[in-house]
């Protein structure tokens, strides 16, 4: 018999609905698996003092006429967005032992169509830098390999998916850090077009460049999530609309000099992108190669908003906490106080110029198809020194243009994950989820499953 832990969103959904499994089974079995591997992935940080009892809340609104698509799943939540009555710490001793009151907006919409909120998952100190074993809480692991990294900063939230301790669990994403992690343990990171999810209620690092989304087990998990996290969801259409439609037709320009022309680039990486635009090809969609913009001014723009914007929401508990924070997040803040007013005017008028820019590269198209992370997930070995590390990604420029990014599996380099990148225009997630659910179901990779 299938452990009802192993059971995806819509199988759990459709034995809850038909009587043949109860959130309280399904919730019971998801514990007994957080028990058993979270002591070797600290992917969880906390867990809910009540999951049976929302379980078996879930259970009565499961007896009503159209219970919503996740009632009664188990969901994990990223430690930076308040759950009522659950730790809310943002990975960090500056906040203590901080339980919040409320729910963060988005968590709220979760708990009203009866997801049962199973616990928070690790994050990068304020979602900032890591991996940082001074913390509180050790790292998240890589399930693929416990010596490797997960990334960051939605590290715990990737490791509860891709460690199958749940099947969705929500992070957040200010440049990359959705689809970075998805991209680094084989599963799926889904950001949202700016403001398509309420960003309140989540601790800020950079409010204009902030998304809330989901991190799942396959796409249409993920679509499933947006949709039940979408705020006023009567203007936006449903991520969930074209699953399992033909991509025949679908434009798509492969974006391949993003990644292939920059030395850090993997091989395998390479190899792995081209043979995901030949099966998108194969698949029907249109594949053109097209040069987009330059990454770079799109990183610089979006590095200055960002640490400008972060020491802005730090500045009064740097003041009387300096030494509660980490190094690193010290570090990057610290970043933060070389920029005045002047850089951020400049990088305000980049941002609007390198949008249009972007908008305009994909004329004539419906998707770009690029990079995720230019590696497979680095060991934390390669962080024990006092130099900071980089990680090359392609995920930051869609932070600063606001388009909906979808990472998913595209292969493997020494056994760990390497992640494929589809973008959209703003709105555009019905398309971008179909493109990323016909690629899945015509590939392996979102299949396979860490030796953990």
């Amino acid at each position: 018999m299938t452990n009802p832990a192993d059971l995806s969103l819509p199988e759990a959904a459709a034995a809850l609905r038909a009587g043949t499994l109860t959130s309280r089974a399904l919730t019971e079995a998801v514990l007994e698996r957080i028990a058993a591997l979270n002591p070797r992935l600290h992917a969880l940080t906390h867990i809910a003092a009540d999951a049976l009892q929302q379980a078996d809340r879930a259970d009565v609104l499961l007896q009503t006429e159209d219970p919503d698509p996740l009632c009664g799943i188990p969901v994990a939540v990223k430690d930076l967005i308040d759950v009522a009555g659950q730790t809310a710490t943002s990975g960090s001793r500056v906040l203590g032992h901080r339980i919040a009151d409320t729910d963060a907006p988005a968590i709220a919409r979760l708990r009203a169509q009866g997801a049962v909120l199973i616990g928070k998952t690790a994050t990068y100190e304020f979602a900032m830098v890591g991996p940082d074993f001074t913390l509180p809480d050790p790292p998240a692991r890589n399930p693929w390999n416990t010596a490797h990294i997960t990334g960051g900063s939605s590290s715990g939230s990737a490791a509860a998916v891709a460690g199958s301790l749940v099947r969705l669990a929500i992070g957040t994403d200010t440049g990359g850090s959705i689809r970075a992690p998805a991209a680094y343990t084989g599963c799926v990171g889904l950001k949202p077009s700016y403001d398509r999810v309420a960003r309140t209620g989540a601790f800020p690092l950079s409010p204009s460049l902030d998304h809330t989304g989901p991190l799942a087990a396959t796409v249409e998990e993920a679509a499933l999530a947006l949709d039940a996290l979408t705020e006023h969801p009567e203007n936006w259409r449903p991520a969930t609309a074209r699953l399992g439609q033909t991509i025949a037709g679908l434009r798509v320009a492969y974006a391949r000099d993003w990644f292939a022309a920059d030395p850090q680039a993997s091989p395998a990486l390479i190899r792995a992108l081209d043979d995901a635009a030949s099966t998108l090809s194969l698949l029907g969609a249109q594949i053109t190669l097209v040069t987009l913009p330059d990454y770079a001014p799109y990183e610089a723009a979006a590095s200055i908003i960002l640490h400008a914007e972060a020491l802005d929401e730090h500045r009064a508990m740097i003041r009387n906490h300096t030494a509660d924070y980490g190094r690193p997040t010290l570090q990057c803040l610290a970043f933060g106080a070389a920029i005045d007013a002047q850089d951020v005017a400049k990088a305000r008028q980049a941002q609007t110029r390198l949008t249009a820019e972007m908008l305009g590269a994909m004329e004539g198209h419906d998707l770009i198809l690029t990079a995720t992370t230019l590696t497979p997930a680095l060991p934390f070995s390669a962080f024990d020194g006092e130099k900071a590390v980089w990680t090359p990604m392609r995920t930051i420029a869609f932070n600063l243009t606001g388009q909906p990014a979808l990472s998913l599996p595209a292969g493997f380099e020494n056994d760990l994950p390497l992640g494929l990148q589809l973008i959209a225009r703003h709105g555009d997630e019905d398309l971008l989820c179909a493109a990323g659910h016909a690629f899945e179901r015509a590939t392996d990779h979102s299949v396979q499953r860490p030796p953990v």
